[in-house]
């Protein structure tokens, strides 16, 4: 009977459990399949690639707008800072030469047989107290009352040099915060176009980086660099095509001496490469490249594109003259010094060095005319 029960199990337990486990494995392998081939990522064209990395360029150098400007608070804050220290460590030494004027003055009333009491409050280890009951201080005599003077308001100086000092060191700290975001946010940007562009097949690099080098006026390779101002874009052929990319038209005169010293500092910088938060002299980003251009003619502007908007008089598309900044974007993330004729020299992005340009190449969002 157990023989019968056996071989009746066998057939079942070989052929059919066989099939099912075959089909089941099928059916795992083919769900596999779909859903791989569902959630890979689409092959970009290069079309598609240029696009996003643009669009990432873009939205690096507005974080890199605001980069600068944290930067600068960070530096404002840093040396407020450094000026309230200072001059608490004045106020103190102050402090003790008139401390030590009482004391001399308590030495010799000692020496006499008698202190007096506003000397005793002066020389007390609980300086608050005495200035509690500085009225006290009018019976001292004509020195001693000058002296006490002078103690109660270096102390009052004090107090109000470390309130001072406490709250430029909390916005110091919040700014530097500030700035490692901002900070992350442009590398993070960087290293995404960076990623698009890896995903490139040798033939597709040599078309992106042709369709660049004709826009950008330039034979530079896409290179991105950071804060430092060491990257480079290029070298002399670099230089050569953007003195002469962008068709530039016979120059026009600058309005005054300051524009055209400005124009003239900005040509002196063709070639040199774009690094996010560089001011110069080997590098530059686009609010660097025109503060550095009107510092040369002895104009201070602010550091951003947002506050240098400000820093002059606006001024339409149609009254442009050289040496005016033009602004680009709606959120006024990209700035460059006209030089007329429809153009201008701008630090574009990373890979693309400064450059000539026309002006019409970005959305325009306004210009100023500085002094």
């Amino acid at each position: 009977m157990a023989a019968h029960r056996k071989s009746k199990q066998s057939p079942l337990g070989s052929s059919a459990v066989r099939t099912a486990a075959t089909l089941a494995l099928a059916s795992a392998a083919t769900a596999t399949l779909f859903e791989g081939s569902g959630h890979a990522d689409p092959r970009l064209t290069t079309a598609q690639v240029k696009a996003k990395v643009d669009r990432l360029y873009e939205e690096a150098e507005v974080a890199t707008e605001r980069y600068n400007g944290a930067k600068e608070k960070a530096d404002e804050a840093r040396t407020a800072f450094d000026r309230l220290r200072d001059e608490a460590a004045r106020r103190t030494e102050r402090l003790n030469t008139a401390r030590d004027a009482l004391g001399a003055v308590a030495a010799a009333q000692y020496r006499s047989g008698g202190l007096d009491p506003a000397v005793q409050l002066v020389l007390t280890s609980d300086p608050d107290q005495y200035l509690e009951r500085a009225a006290l201080a009018e019976k001292a005599g004509d020195r001693q009352a000058a002296a006490v003077t002078a103690v109660r308001r270096e102390l009052a100086a004090i107090r109000q040099l470390r309130g001072e000092s406490a709250g430029e060191l909390t916005a110091l700290r919040g700014h530097e915060a500030e700035l490692r975001r901002q900070k992350a946010a442009v590398v993070g940007k960087l290293a995404e176009a960076r990623a698009l562009l890896a995903r490139l097949t040798a033939e597709e690099r040599a078309r992106y980086e042709a369709a660049a080098a004709a826009r950008d006026g330039s034979g530079s390779s896409t290179r991105i660099d950071g804060p430092s101002g060491t990257g480079t874009a290029g070298a002399s052929p670099t230089v050569r095509a953007d003195r002469s990319s962008g068709g530039e038209r016979e120059p026009v005169t600058a309005p005054d001496g300051r524009a055209a010293a400005a124009v003239s500092f900005a040509r002196a910088q063709l070639g040199k490469p774009y690094v996010w938060g560089a001011t110069g002299p080997s590098a530059y980003d686009c609010s660097g490249l025109t503060q550095a251009a009107w510092r040369a003619a002895g104009v201070s502007l602010p550091r951003t594109t947002y506050t240098q908007i400000n820093a002059g008089r606006r001024v339409s598309r149609s009254q442009l003259a050289p040496g005016d900044l033009v602004f680009f974007y709606s959120g006024i993330s990209h700035v460059g010094l006209y030089i007329g004729g429809g153009q201008m020299i701008h630090a574009p992005r990373p890979g693309a060095p400064v450059r000539i340009a026309p002006i019409d190449e970005m959305p325009f969002a306004g210009a100023t005319r500085v002094g």
